[in-house]
């Protein structure tokens, strides 16, 4: 999978319908990044741009869009409600997909050490970037906001991490770093604002003082009221969702409002959100509600009716899940090719794509037929007996489908990276051993994808087994077939594992790798014999 890194620069201009433009315009045309949200306020006079890509490509987005608020935004006759101290306000990299935090650390102090070198400008880093406690928090360096930044610039304990100690009128001063992706939620209230406020108080991390701390942790919150909505929200800023996803803050909020007396109308995500904190969210309700939902986008919609995503303005996934808005084929090209496509790509005079990623095709071929069977017969009065099995026999099949599918492109990705290094030069001793590290880096790579595909082959076929037991036998030919393909994925990955194997200098990586595929290769053998065995009893 790419690694993805989310990008959101604040600029102090929000009103400005060219400067806008030709900030979004400068971030478009860097190679690599796409622009997924531009939210200008004109009260705010803000605008929040929100894009993705590469760690390196973000970077450069960035920078492009600082140059042009270089030239064309002037702190010095900015006037907004929102906090600010800089032309380029804040700038943080979040980590999306594939990414670790420090990588977007290392995003954020690149970022500021061109941008301050570039345009001449203060650069401060916060959260995870910054290293120093009274300055990590963007509410801590932006205290005093533009108009206190030439006092206290000066300061030695707030030196800017790079750049000038100086006040530059027309910038200001911008902060930079990398953070958790933070989503911004609330929650309507049928009540007051102060009981939503109440509400708030009870449910943020901070709660109301160090004696008396609240619910939810990496939570902060306030309550007020939306004249637009003509309703009271509580107004939370999920730091980190893994801590406090959505669906926690929600029925949290339901709670406190059951005690108050009052009622909640759904609720409102703010800006983008990522495929899995809704997920997360429809796998709460589909275990608390005994549900079966498979299908990510019925989860999708089990999320946003659950959470009333809707009560405000129509919440359509595919324009809100920021993994929905990346265009796709940029990590999986060969998914992304039509079946004619792809068959015909495997027939071209190139080595690549080969058996490995046919075998992953074909087993993942294999898993979605056995559960065609489980869905051919789920749900229907005739087999109504089986509803329960059903349920627990599909969900590692649809499990194996989804797994499986990734490696066909993995599969070719391992391939290329021995084949690179081959290529790598060998006139010197010098260059001879780094080839031949590279090489056998790439072979290990090029055994362990094919031997993964196997893995998660072979974790479907107790369930085939169980299709064969339980499955309508109007759908027997097609878990025959379903047991064929399976069997020759992994036959074909195991045959990949073989060839590139016996090259590999590590005898112990060797023994231990060809035992465990052998081991897979014999039981595909017996459980596809055993799923025909069963059908054919029947």
């Amino acid at each position: 999978m790419a690694k993805i890194v989310e990008c959101v620069p604040n600029f102090s201009e929000g009103r400005d319908r060219a400067v806008i433009d030709a900030l979004a315009d400068a971030i478009r045309r860097t190679p690599g990044c796409t622009v997924l949200d531009v939210d200008p306020g004109a009260s705010t006079n803000r605008t929040v741009f929100t894009f993705v890509g590469s760690p390196d490509a973000v970077v450069e987005g960035a920078l492009a869009a600082a140059r042009v608020a270089r030239e064309r935004i002037d702190m010095r006759r900015h006037q907004g409600e929102h906090p600010r101290m800089g032309a380029l306000d804040v700038c943080p990299f979040v980590p999306v997909s594939e990414v670790t935090m420090e990588e977007c650390v290392a995003c954020a102090r690149e970022f500021g050490t061109r941008a301050a070198a570039e345009l001449g400008i203060p650069v401060y880093l916060y959260e995870e970037a910054s290293r120093q406690l009274h300055r990590k928090s963007l509410k801590q360096i932006r205290e005093g906001e533009y108009e206190g930044v030439a006092a206290r610039i000066r300061r030695p304990e707030w030196r800017p991490d790079f750049g000038p100690a100086e006040f530059v009128p027309e910038w200001g001063a911008t902060v930079t770093g990398a953070r958790f992706f933070l989503i911004a939620y609330n929650v309507n209230i049928l009540g007051t604002k102060e009981q939503a406020h109440r509400i708030a108080l009870n449910l943020r991390e901070q709660g109301r003082g160090p004696d008396d701390p609240g619910r939810l942790k990496a939570v902060k919150a306030i309550g007020w009221w939306v004249d637009e909505y003509g309703l009271a929200q509580v107004s939370m800023n999920l730091d980190d969702y893994t801590v406090t996803p959505p669906h926690v803050a929600f029925e949290a909020c339901v709670e406190e409002a059951a005690k108050l007396g009052v009622g909640v109308a759904g609720s409102e995500l703010v800006g983008l959100v990522p495929r899995r904190a809704l997920l997360a969210a429809a796998d709460h309700y589909v275990q608390k509600e005994a549900l079966f939902v498979v299908d990510e986008r019925q989860k999708l919609r089990l999320a946003v009716e659950r959470l009333g995503l809707s009560s405000i303005t129509p919440f359509v996934p595919e324009k809100r899940v920021i993994e929905s808005l990346i265009a796709s084929g940029t990590s999986e090209p060969l998914l992304a090719l039509s079946v004619r496509e792809f068959v015909e790509l495997l027939g071209a005079r190139t080595p690549a794509p080969g058996g490995g990623s046919a075998a992953a095709v074909t087993a993942s071929m294999g898993a979605a037929l056995g559960a065609m069977a489980g869905w051919m017969t789920y749900g229907k009065r005739k087999f109504e007996e089986k509803d329960a099995v059903m349920r627990r026999l599909i969900p590692p099949l649809d499990a194996a489908v989804k797994a499986l599918l990734p490696m066909v492109d993995a599969d070719t990705n391992a391939f290329t990276d021995y084949m690179d290094a081959l290529g790598l030069p060998k006139d010197t001793e010098e260059q001879k051993k780094a080839r031949d590290v590279a090489m056998q880096a790439g072979l290990r790579s090029a055994v362990e994808v094919p031997l993964a595909t196997m893995r998660l082959a072979d974790a479907a076929w107790d369930a085939m087994v169980g299709m064969a037991e339980h499955s309508n036998l109007a759908s027997r030919s097609d878990l025959e077939v379903g047991a064929r393909c399976l069997e020759t994925g992994i036959w074909g990955a195991h045959r990949n594992v073989a060839i590139n194997l016996g090259q590999i200098h590590d005898e112990a990586f060797r023994r231990r790798v060809g035992a465990e595929a052998d081991s897979l290769g014999a039981r595909a053998t017996a459980k596809c014999a055993e799923v025909l065995s069963v059908v054919g009893a029947r």
